[in-house]
């Protein structure tokens, strides 16, 4: 171990090659330069370490207020110095909540600039947020040399939302389990993801949202849990250590890297879920990390007492998105991700929030949004909102901007209440199966500026969606307060796993229904990870703090629920989405709506039945170039059900049948060559069962067939 000592900026550093940008660490040949925003602090020290669990810096260098700060940033350059280096600051001034500031000299703080974070094997949460001392415990920024990794030509993929199917998955999760087959130094791991590539190629993917891949605080969680999901940011630059199969603090960095290159040669989108609404320093009584310590009032929104923080994100602080220093981040953030880290789009946690002023009133022009919106390097990049703050903000189909698309909440919560079977679903499920023009024909974009889903993270798995009426979340330690109460779910007879035969068919086709409906729809399919094998929660609808097997994907239940994964592939590759949209054509919404030849019909052609009890519809949907015509029949009701058929023209084929939910697996999706033929002028849909026939005038049209078809 190195004793502490400190030495003069002056002698330390070279006073000319000193800069106040760019922020963070930068590595030159002959050393690195550090910068920091800091406003209102007094002085500035620079501590170096040589290891993640020094307890002591090897150097103290504190900087020189007249030739180490330019307004209001400290910075210094540093000889010698080169990538790998451990750091951190200390930052002085006044500790007066009621004016803002939270200044703690004693307290290690992280770079918020830095693109490497490492966490020391006795990382305490706690001693950042009781008095004295921390930088034996503390997390520690790593200087990075961002030159030199071969990237072998990689880009980002700039897929159309139209080709489009996102998987949302939890980078640990989808392969710690032991029966994922990666060998276990790599599972739960940026690597162990890459080894598992070849089953989401398989699977149609072409796009995964990675839950929260930023460093954050596994510790924020109830006490003996662990923070899992992610949504706790320590640094928006730097990935995640704990999912590094490295020891080296630099580690992540490549096999992260490493991750995007290999997902991009499947022709796989990286989509990154990104928290810029809040941190984990949470509110008054939190540990201070970072932004607290460094400028309280410039980082966050307070309340008017300035010692209390506002809360828009429910989880203690929100981050004050459209100061000048907090956006100007936020942008540089993604340019990094998106230039340095080749990632390919972001999906915004309660992006509402980012719309607040400092007061917390929603702008109608927020500047942060516009920004990201306008901004040339982010040209191209899929930008997705999640609409909506925990502050009471809903704006799913008023978000600001021009290219964003937003997660659709309603196409959620009403596609699972007709299939529950609930009343006055009918009209509902209509508009979200024509990509919800109520709510976003008025904007003139294309159709898929709707992210359809069902499921995601945040709430019951598919499979437990079928399970369960209520949650069961004792296992978070919180008295099953948390977690949302209303889940549109029904148990189909029985509360949790059940051996009636009769229960275990209900339940496959109530998520075959779902899934139906979700890829479908006209709009952007968001699939969850696992879902297509049932994975089950075991009820929880709020696993945040779950690291162990009611999170983890257990690909055993692969070979039990095979037949949903096979039901799955094929409809993805339907394509029927595209069939009817045109493919590529640059339509919007309410131009496809316009041109398209839908018709309605209830069990007798042409009388849809719109009423608030019934639970049954259906469609015919003709493609713009009039050679696919496709009948689509929704049978919510607890009976089987006579559908009319219409005639197909003269020039088109009989009725094929593609799809029937109600039909035993194996038998309920085919390819089209492989359908047989529908006799007679009815079809009876089954009990709770969807139901897609097709037709073409010239047989089975190539743009329908799946990956798996020559």
């Amino acid at each position: 171990m190195h004793q502490s000592s400190e030495v003069p900026a002056a002698l330390s550093g070279k006073q000319g090659r000193s800069r106040s940008f760019p922020l963070g660490a930068t590595v030159y040949a002959d050393g690195v330069n550090f910068s920091i925003y800091s406003k209102s602090s007094t002085a500035m020290d620079l501590l170096l370490f040589d290891g993640a669990d020094a307890a002591e810096p090897s150097r103290v260098v504190p900087l020189d207020s007249r030739s180490n700060r330019t307004n209001h940033y400290w910075h210094i350059f540093m000889p010698g110095l080169a990538g790998g280096q451990l750091y951190g600051y200390r930052a002085h001034g006044p500790f007066d909540p009621d004016q803002g500031h939270r200044f703690d000299s004693r307290k290690l703080l992280v770079d918020p600039y830095a693109r490497a974070i490492a966490v020391p094997s006795g990382y305490s949460r706690l001693a950042a947020t009781l008095p004295g001392d921390n930088a034996g415990v503390a997390m520690k920024s790593v200087v990075v040399d961002r030159r030199g990794y071969d990237w072998e030509g990689d880009r980002p993929l700039r897929h159309s939302f139209a080709k489009t199917i996102i998987y949302e998955m939890h980078i640990a999760g989808f392969t710690r389990h032991p029966s994922s087959g990666v060998p276990a130094a790599k599972r739960g791991t940026y690597a162990g993801l890459i080894e598992k590539i070849p089953y989401l190629v398989d699977l149609g993917i072409t796009a995964v949202e990675l839950l929260p891949v930023f460093q954050f605080d596994e510790l924020d969680a109830p006490r003996g849990r662990k923070n899992y999901w992610g949504y706790a940011p320590v640094s928006f630059f730097a990935p995640h250590a704990g999912y590094s199969s490295s020891a080296d603090p630099l580690g992540p960095l490549d096999e992260f890297r490493d991750l995007v290159k290999a997902l991009h040669r499947a022709d796989i989108e990286v989509i990154l879920d990104v928290v810029y609404n809040h941190t984990t320093e949470v509110d008054e009584t939190g540990p201070t990390l970072c932004f607290r310590g460094l400028e309280n009032s410039v980082y966050y929104l307070l309340e008017q007492q300035k010692a209390r923080y506002a809360n828009y994100a429910g989880t203690g602080n929100t981050l004050n998105a459209n100061h000048s220093v907090v956006r100007r981040m936020i942008l540089d953030s993604l340019h990094y991700w998106a230039e340095e880290m080749h990632v390919d789009g972001f999906r915004f946690d309660l992006a509402s929030i980012l719309t607040r002023d400092i007061t917390g009133k929603p702008l109608r022009n927020p500047p942060v949004i516009w920004d990201i919106d306008s901004d040339p390097v982010l040209a191209g990049t899929k930008l997705i909102a999640e609409a909506w703050d925990a502050g009471g903000l809903y704006q799913v189909g008023s978000f600001a901007g021009d290219t964003w698309t937003a997660w659709n909440g309603r196409f959620r919560d009403d596609v699972r209440a007709f299939v529950k079977g609930n009343s006055a679903t009918v009209r509902r499920l209509a508009a979200r199966l024509q990509g919800s023009p109520d709510i976003f024909g008025h904007q003139e974009r294309g159709p898929e500026q709707s992210i359809n889903f069902v499921t995601c993270h945040d709430g019951f798995t598919l499979n437990d969606l079928v399970t369960y009426d209520r949650k069961h979340n004792l296992d978070n330690g919180e008295d099953n307060r948390d977690g949302a109460d209303d889940n549109a779910s029904w148990n189909c007879g029985a509360e949790g796993p059940s051996g009636d035969p009769g229960i275990e068919r209900l339940r496959n086709r109530q998520v075959k229904n779902l899934f139906a409906l979700t890829l479908l729809s006209f709009g952007t399919p968001m699939l969850l990870m696992g879902d297509e094998m049932r994975r089950t929660q075991l009820g929880n609808n709020n696993a945040y703090c779950q690291d162990g097997e009611i999170s983890w994907l257990d690909w055993r239940l692969l070979e039990r629920h095979g037949d949903v994964q096979r039901f799955v592939k094929r409809l993805i590759g339907f394509r029927l989405r595209r069939d009817l949209s045109g493919g590529e054509q640059a339509l919007s919404l309410n131009q496809l709506l316009n041109q398209a030849r839908v018709h309605w019909h209830g069990v007798r052609l042409n009388e849809p039945d719109w009423g608030d009890d019934s639970h049954a519809i259906a469609a015919t949907l003709e493609s713009l170039s009039g050679t696919i015509t496709y009948h689509l029949i929704l049978n919510a009701y607890w009976d089987g059900l006579d559908f009319e058929l219409p005639q197909p023209s003269a020039k088109e084929e009989g009725w094929r049948r593609l799809m029937d939910t109600g039909l035993d697996s194996g038998e309920e999706i085919c390819r089209w060559r492989e359908a047989g033929p529908v006799p007679g002028p009815f079809y009876r849909a089954g009990a709770r069962s969807i139901v897609l026939l097709g037709t073409a005038r010239q047989g089975p049209p190539t743009t329908t067939r799946t990956r798996e078809q020559p």
